[in-house]
């Protein structure tokens, strides 16, 4: 639905504007489908927070009304498939009316010796141009504030003013968002969740890119570090800030037995790692039916550990016949470090995470043959079996902790 008509306003009005990217190159029907899930999406995350509000869909914009627009772009700005939003005043389109508010505004933040520039869009193809009106607004700042300067390179302020049909936006910042695309356009998947810095990066990724998703994390009970467990909970809470007003949900499994049974076996240590990942992606590929999955996350990077060279990815990769997504496969490790920093999962001191079952000299280049004559002698169809029938529940939302089963008490129901 796009905005009424509207005459010239006499007086301005606070909205905000959101700007999604890719979702406009779609065809049609898809943007169409695409803009209505974001809708839905926006809708759902005010809601849940007690925000009333009331949306607008001019075209490449959604125009958002509401009686808190600072705490709505707040909101907004953690939503799949938005660009950007700005706190906008809707004006009309005359360039007095255009003037009369950008001076309102500048008013509030420039001052003698400052640069500025003004930044103009119009949707309409009749009347002055981009360049005349951004021209005109300049001036009659320039003139009302005096000891400014122009400046269209690095200016200590910018103005924007976007003129469409049904009138003008003039607005002076621009909060970023993820981008991407909206939340449950693709489907839904499962991740591998650590305590670790990867594998929240990588399912933050496969997020943006709109998928719903499950995490699954393998609790190594006292082969484990003291903090892995709540650390990988913390991750898991952290990530669902990125889908406003939505529950998130992560599994754990028991994978303790694992390695004790590689302990009394006496695996060859070198193996271990390479074992235990083909384990949790046979537990995860066996959960995905149940939870309708349509594609296993891992936090995998080549050759950034020995379990992660090509010669064992592909050892790893044979254990399951599912869609296995790695979007970090070619990340640096300060790549994923900066990101993980810029979504808040990052902990520069996370505690206890070690693994206790991790060998001096792991296997680079693992035999598969070797391997599964490991697994048949560990009757891996049996433990796969058991992590996967002593699942705990992790219920997350809006950064909470909402509800959590520990894996005794799921069994009991």
């Amino acid at each position: 639905m796009g905005p009424a008509s509207s005459t010239d306003m006499g007086s301005r009005e606070h909205l905000v504007m959101v700007r999604y990217g890719e979702l406009f190159l779609k065809s049609d029907p898809v943007k169409h489908h695409f803009i209505g899930m974001l809708l839905r999406n926006i809708r759902h995350a005010l809601s849940a927070n007690g925000l009333a509000a009331r949306c607008e869909t001019p075209r490449g914009r959604i125009l958002i009304y509401g009686d808190q627009p600072e705490k709505i772009a707040g909101i907004v700005s953690r939503v799949f498939g938005v660009v950007d939003v700005s706190i906008c005043s809707r004006t009309g389109s005359t360039p007095e009316a255009l003037c009369s508010e950008a001076i309102s505004l500048a008013s509030e933040h420039l001052s003698a010796g400052m640069s500025f520039a003004v930044r103009v869009k119009r949707q309409q193809k009749i009347g002055p141009t981009s360049q005349e009106l951004g021209t005109c607004i300049g001036s009659a700042i320039w003139d009302h504030i005096p000891g400014l300067t122009v400046d269209l390179d690095h200016p200590d302020y910018e103005i924007f003013i976007e003129v469409r049909d049904f009138g003008g936006l003039v607005y002076d910042s621009r909060i970023a968002a993820p981008g991407g695309l909206p939340w449950g356009t693709q489907g839904g998947a499962l991740v591998l969740l650590s305590s670790g810095i990867d594998s929240p990066v990588a399912s933050w990724l496969v997020m943006k890119r709109g998928c719903e998703i499950i995490h699954l994390h393998m609790d190594g009970g006292r082969w484990a570090g003291a903090d892995v467990l709540a650390a990988a909970i913390d991750n898991h809470r952290k990530l669902s800030c990125w889908c406003p007003g939505s529950d998130i949900h992560m599994l754990v499994a028991d994978s303790e037995p694992l390695y004790d049974v590689m302990q009394r076996l006496r695996i060859p240590p070198r193996l271990r790692c390479v074992i235990c990942k083909r384990f949790m992606h046979r537990v995860a590929a066996l959960l995905m039916k149940k939870e309708g999955a349509q594609a296993l996350v891992t936090g995998e990077n080549l050759g950034q550990v020995a379990s992660q060279t090509l010669a064992n990815i592909s050892v790893i990769s044979e254990a399951v016949t599912v869609p296995v997504l790695r979007p970090l496969i070619t990340y640096d490790k300060e790549e994923t470090i900066t990101l993980a920093r810029k979504i808040a999962t990052f902990d520069a001191h996370p505690g206890d995470l070690a693994c206790r079952a991790v060998p001096r000299m792991p296997a680079t280049k693992a035999s598969l043959e070797e391997i599964k004559e490991c697994e048949e002698t560990m009757d891996i169809d049996g433990l796969v079996a058991h992590a996967s029938g002593s699942l705990g529940r992790v219920t997350a939302r809006d950064g909470k902790i909402i509800r959590h089963v520990p894996p005794a008490d799921a069994r009991k129901n």
